[in-house]
Parts: structure tokens; sequence; C-alpha cells
């Protein structure tokens, strides 16, 4: 089991700068991939950014350029650093880890979300 706590969002005018960190615990080996996604009201959930173990990344095409996400594994934790914000980054942000030792069983485990309000 692990457990995920996010901190970090707020209101943010347009053209700012956040960071969402994301703190594993538990059987926090089990974790391989970690991420950050967001919804929207009235939108489905999608990926924002990931992050492997390795420490490879994969980013949104919308977030390119403008988002950056780290990792910390000694402290079990994952960041993510926005500037350049607009409003249609308002979103609740979600972190994952996912637990993909087994190609037959993958989890995904959830934190609780995180608002993150772009507005002037």
């Amino acid at each position: 089991q692990v457990q995920l706590v996010e901190s970090g969002g707020g209101l943010v005018q347009p053209g700012g700068s956040l960071r969402l960190s994301c703190a594993a615990s538990g059987t926090v080996f089990s974790i391989n991939a970690m991420g950050w996604y967001r919804q929207a009201p009235g939108k489905e959930r999608e990926l924002v950014a990931t992050i492997t173990s390795g420490g490879g990344t994969n980013y949104a095409d919308s977030v390119k350029g403008r988002f950056t996400i780290s990792r910390d594994n000694a402290k079990n934790t994952v960041y993510l650093q926005m500037n350049s914000l607009k409003p249609e980054d308002t979103a609740v942000y979600y972190c994952n880890a996912r637990d993909d030792r087994a190609w037959w069983r993958i989890y995904d485990y959830w934190g609780q979300g995180t608002q993150v309000t772009v507005s002037s």
C-alpha cells in the first residue's frame, strides 16, 4: 500500500509559477514511475508529466517547455515546477505512483489532489 500526499497548490496570476510536491509513504519499494495528472471541471483527467525511477520524463504537449517534473528517490518525493502558468492550467492536480513490477498486474496509486487556479 502506498500513500501519496500532495502540497503546493494555490492561486496564481497568469505568467506566475508554482511548485507542487508529492511525498510517498508505505510500500515505496513497489513504485516505478510517478507522475502528475490534472482534471478541470467537466473534463477528463489528463496526463501532465511522468518520470521513471531512472529519471526518464514525459510531458504533455500543452505543458512542454513550461513545466518540469523531477524526483528525489531518497525522499520518495516527486515535484512539478510550473512556470508561465496559463488560465487553462487551472485544474485539480493529482499525484500518481505506478506499481508495474509485474506486466500482468499494474496498479496506480493516487493522491487526494491539490487545486491550482490561474487567474488575474
